[in-house]
């Protein structure tokens, strides 16, 4: 396995299989996120494939959101907005792939992890599956996933995940809010949840499937603009002399 971690997609039995890896809690570094984009992207468009599944490679965090390594060696607002639009990118490409996309979640699961989690059409995790959106925390806040999170709950249930930026919700509570569709007691179940849904759609009709994507996502055309002014202001944010400390003294735990 790659130190800077990887993406992978492979495709069996019309199933698209997205896999992102990093040996720091499956982060997000820009680049991996730039090729997460791309290889959602390529699953969309190729015609040997269905349904895609996004997971992230193990049984421990699903993904421990943006790479601070990253975050801590920004230093002017272009490369702080250029960051944050991967995980734009990311989204867009989940919003606009043709296909269903099915996310499974095992593990703790922080920031943008959380998006990816919420742009599923539907998600599947594990009991283990805790959530928390600590951007507050950082002083930057969570403008970027906001949109595919408030989408999926309720504006109450995002506010909570918003403002208690330092603290975990299981994964009972995320399904309770709608951002789980299914919680399952071990990762044998999740994957066998997981491969028995992408199979069943393999057998629906993909322009059938093509139009409930495009009806589950009405509403979202603006999204392209939207979530790049939203990268904007975290790449302000992300400047601050509160951010650049917070991210040194929680390296040094």
């Amino acid at each position: 396995m790659s130190e800077n971690g990887s993406i992978t997609l492979s495709t069996e039995n019309k199933i698209g299989t997205v896999e992102f890896y990093h040996p720091k809690g499956n982060s997000l570094p820009g680049k991996l996120l730039r090729e997460l984009a791309k290889k959602i992207t390529a699953a969309g468009q190729d015609d040997d494939i269905n349904v895609v599944v996004i997971r992230s490679k193990g049984n421990g965090a699903f993904c421990a959101g943006a790479s601070f390594d990253e975050l801590m060696a920004i230093d002017n607002f272009k490369e702080g907005k250029h960051f944050f639009m991967g995980f734009a990118l990311v989204l867009n490409a989940m919003r606009e792939c043709p296909k269903l996309i099915i996310v499974r979640v095992q593990g703790k699961t922080v920031g943008g992890g959380v998006g990816i989690a919420s742009a599923g059409d539907y998600t599947i995790a594990h009991k283990s599956a805790s959530v928390k959106l600590s951007e507050l925390a950082l002083g930057i806040g969570p403008f970027v996933v906001g949109p595919a999170v408030e989408r999926k709950i309720d504006d109450a249930a995002f506010s909570t995940l918003s403002v208690d930026a330092r603290n975990w919700y299981d994964a009972e509570w995320a399904y309770q809010k709608g951002l789980f569709a299914k919680v399952l007691d071990s990762h044998d179940e999740l994957d066998k949840a997981v491969h028995d849904l992408a199979s069943d759609l393999t057998r629906s009709s993909p322009k059938a499937m093509k139009e409930l994507k495009n009806t589950l996502w009405q509403g979202t055309d603006h999204w392209d603009a939207l979530l790049e002014q939203r990268a904007a202001i975290s790449g302000e944010l992300v400047l601050s002399d509160y951010t650049k400390k917070f991210i040194a003294d929680f390296k040094k735990k």
